[in-house]
């Protein structure tokens, strides 16, 4: 009997993997990298600030590092992520989980702001993506980003152009790279998350009243926690999900279902 099949939970293991999280100095990234070492990768945070980057490695211990790099530039990210399979030997999974947000309307998004997020949230998972791509074994690797339930959907309480817009083209940048890079046996999936308790929406628990309207928009009754959209990148980068590739997994407490 294969070891797997004696321990249902072993293929969920990310034992001597290495695992690059962008956007990993807090949030859903940090709860990536935490539960992902302690599934036995070695992970390294990616993060515009290292400060926090080396912090939040720091504060998750042996198996962790970090390195600073901004997702917008092409020439940071190819030199990164070469620097870190030339130390590593390769890369075996990317969690592209960078992303910025400027909420505005369609009407007064300006060109410079519509720019600066696509550079982030689509075009910065392409480029991170492709690099770690080019760095993976033969036998193959795993690929995990970060969309959103605005993927789905045009909008919540508030006007959010730019963001809903990246968020939407990247389940489609999923299945584009899931498709080509499957004789690889490159798997390539993203997780939806609903509102999730980070900072990053800070903006908007801050208001009790927005809160409790979007807790009231979400079957479950309450927001995400950073752990529980962590759970769901560790199964999709794990062998666990060995056959699932170019798919959008939901953490939403139902949202979408409605």
């Amino acid at each position: 009997m294969a070891p797997e099949e004696k321990n249902p939970l072993a293929r969920q293991r990310l034992d001597g993997k290495v695992v690059c999280v962008t956007g990993g100095a807090s949030g859903i990234g940090a709860a990536a990298a935490r539960l992902m070492v302690a599934a036995g990768a070695r992970v390294v945070i990616l993060d515009r600030d290292d400060g926090a980057a080396e912090a939040t490695a720091g504060a998750i211990g042996g198996g962790c590092e970090a390195m600073a790099l901004d997702v917008a530039s092409e020439t940071d990210i190819d030199r990164v992520l070469a620097d870190i399979a030339g130390r590593h030997g390769r890369i075996d999974v990317m969690v592209a989980n960078a992303g910025i947000n400027i909420r505005r309307t369609a009407v007064d998004c300006s060109l410079d702001d519509w720019n600066a997020v696509l550079q982030v949230n689509l075009t910065g998972v392409f480029l991170s993506s492709r690099a770690a791509a080019r760095h993976m074994p033969e036998k193959g690797g795993a690929v995990v980003v970060t969309a959103s339930i605005m993927s789905f959907s045009g909008g919540g309480l508030y006007p959010n152009i730019s963001y809903a817009t990246t968020k939407g083209a990247l389940v489609n940048l999923v299945r584009s790279m899931a498709v080509e890079w499957a004789p690889r046996n490159i798997r390539v999936n993203a997780v939806a998350p609903t509102w999730t308790k980070t900072r990053f929406i800070k903006p908007l628990t801050d208001d009790a009243e927005l809160t409790a309207k979007l807790e009231a928009l979400t079957p479950m009754g309450r927001l995400a926690e950073p752990e529980e959209v962590a759970h769901a990148m560790l199964f999709l980068a794990s062998d666990a999900a060995s056959m699932v590739t170019g798919h959008t997994l939901a953490v939403d407490g139902g949202f979408l279902a409605q």
